[in-house]
Formats: structure tokens, sequence, C-alpha cells
């Protein structure tokens, strides 16, 4: 197998030949097709996440074929399309598995974090937590549903019901979101630097309601904001855009310092929360609903030996939705 290894944190990633993984008991061995890049591998690579796995394979939003099936692994065949999320195995004893929250599971395995991820030609995967993807679709244009998508829509729904949704940052996560959010019949109020037309524009094409600069106050207050950029600073002023009793949903897995700010902005039984990770029924609830909230994702391809060219445009943000690394066709 070949792959895109980071060998040491704030470095770039290395284009290695690699020995061809062996699956496991339940585990299966996945020919990818295309990996999204998201901004969590952004963070494994500048050193933002504490202690990857040590050379590391990034990547956890992966579409490939089942080449290879570990002993016991069951409901899953050779050849069958299969997706791969960034939890990629949980323990299953601790109080929070017990409780259905494996998502704050206390010993979990993340791929592309601590375990290898889909930076690669082939990678390992726990086929409990592999999703059947059937034939529609193409494989680049699923990739971003698998973290993008997934994390967007438990976010969406630890918002709320509420009509009037705020989305600060427009990226990979949000363009996906304001799709389902606009399917739902809600509003969206697209949240930008002030100086970004273009995601501004972009905002507009996918329907939002008001687009803006993430300092402005949008023209009336929201019942929920969902903050997908990774900027602590956004905090106080989504507070002070969602009305009494509103939310405000940190979706990221990283942030920059949160500043101090008034009490006031809290008050009115306004909420804060965070998401974190997902938990497999939120990956099939949201799969399955896919085809019919016709969910397209925006995708800007790049060949998997360019991914550190993708991080750094992914950095800039140089492109409209999601970055997807697509391996060379000798796979």
């Amino acid at each position: 197998m070949r792959a895109m290894l980071l060998a040491q944190a704030q470095r770039p990633l290395e284009w290695r030949e690699l020995e061809d993984p062996v699956p496991g008991p339940k585990e299966i061995r996945i020919r990818v097709k295309a990996c999204g890049v998201c901004r969590t591998d952004l963070h494994v690579v500048d050193g933002d996440l504490m202690h990857p796995k040590l050379p590391i394979i990034p990547g956890h939003e992966i579409v490939g074929r089942i080449d290879a099936l570990g002993r016991d692994v069951e409901n899953l065949d050779v050849g069958q399309r299969v997706g791969v999320p960034w939890l990629g195995h949980t323990c299953g004893r601790c109080s929070y598995c017990c409780a259905g929250m494996e998502n704050l599971c206390d010993q979990p395995i993340f791929t592309g974090y601590t375990r290898d991820g889909g930076f690669a030609t082939m990678a390992i995967a726990d086929a409990r937590y592999a999703f059947p993807l059937g034939e529609t679709g193409s494989d680049v244009s699923l990739a971003p549903l698998l973290c993008a998508g997934l994390i967007g829509w438990r976010s969406l729904k630890m918002a709320g019901p509420g009509t009037r949704l705020g989305l600060y940052g427009f990226g990979a996560a949000a363009h996906i979101i304001a799709q389902v959010a606009r399917y739902q019949g809600r509003m969206v109020f697209a949240f930008t630097r002030a100086d970004d037309t273009h995601s501004q524009q972009f905002a507009r094409q996918l329907g939002a309601t008001w687009v803006g600069g993430s300092e402005q106050t949008p023209p009336e207050p929201l019942d929920a904001a969902i903050i997908f950029a990774p900027v602590g600073e956004l905090i106080p002023l989504a507070l002070r855009a969602v009305r009494k009793g509103g939310r405000v949903v940190c979706a990221g897995i990283h942030m920059s310092d949160v500043p101090s700010f008034p009490y006031h902005l809290l008050w009115e039984e306004r909420q804060l929360v965070s998401v974190a990770n997902l938990t497999r029924q939120d990956g099939l609830e949201f799969l399955r609903r896919v085809p019919e909230m016709q969910i397209i994702t925006h995708t800007t391809s790049y060949p998997l030996p360019q991914a550190n060219r993708a991080l750094a445009e992914l950095r800039a943000g140089r492109f409209d939705g999601a970055a997807v690394l697509v391996p060379p066709e000798s796979n």
C-alpha cells in the first residue's frame, strides 16, 4: 500500500510505501476510493490535537470497497462499498457506552488520530463501525458526509427545532447542513469573515436567508447557532445573536481559547453546548435520509500524493465545500 504518513506533528506528510495491512478479528480491509480532508485532519497535522498515535496516517472520511474480511465479521461482504467515520471503536463497557452515549466512551479509538486512517490506498476498520453506503452517488461526493455531514447532523439535532438557524463558518460542514436546514424549512443565517465575499456568495447560492460578517448582528434574533469555525471569539458573538432561551452549539473537536464575556450574554436561559464525536445511530440515521434530502456536496479533488497541498488550501480557505483525496487508479 501507499500512504501519506505523518511522522511528526507540524511537519509535512510523507508519501510512503508500507506493508499491506491484514484485518484482525471483526475488522475489514478497505481499498480506499476517496477520503475527505477535514479540518480535524488539519488540527492533527498542525499539532493542535494532543497525543495522536505517531506515526499516523490521517483521514477519517473514508469511502472504499471491502477487499478482505477478518474473522467474525458479520453483515458485510467483499466488494461492498462502505464508509468509515471518525469514531473507529468504543469499549462497550464504560458507563457512557452502557447508557447509549458511545460518543463519550472512556476508551475510544479515532480514525486518522489514534488508528491509521484513509490518506492511503488501503485502510483497516472495525467492521461494526463502518457504514454500508450502497451504490448511489460517487465516491468523491459521499466522502464529506462521513464527518462534515455526520457531525453537522448531530450538531443540528442538538441545536433544536428552531426556525432561525445561524451558521458560523461556511466550510464543508456548514455547506451540507445549510442544505439539510433548508430541506427542513428553516431559515439559514450564514456568518463568515467580513472580507470573505466568496464564501458569502456560496452561502447565498445554497439558499441562505441572510449572509454577513461574524461580528454583524442578524436582522432578527436567532433560535440557535452552530459554530463550525474553530474560533473561540465567535462564542460571545453567537450568544449575542440568539434570542432568550436560544442555544449555541460548538461543533468542532478543537477551538481556540474562549475570551471572557459578560454574563448578560448567557443570561435569560441561553445555552452553550458542545458536540463530541458521533454515535453509530447518528450515522445510520443521517445516511439513510441523505437521498430524500437531496444533498449535493461541493468538492475539490486532489490526487492522494498532493495531500499536503489540499491541507494548505483548506487552511487558507481556497475552495468551496470540501476537499477530497483520490488514490491512484492502480489502487
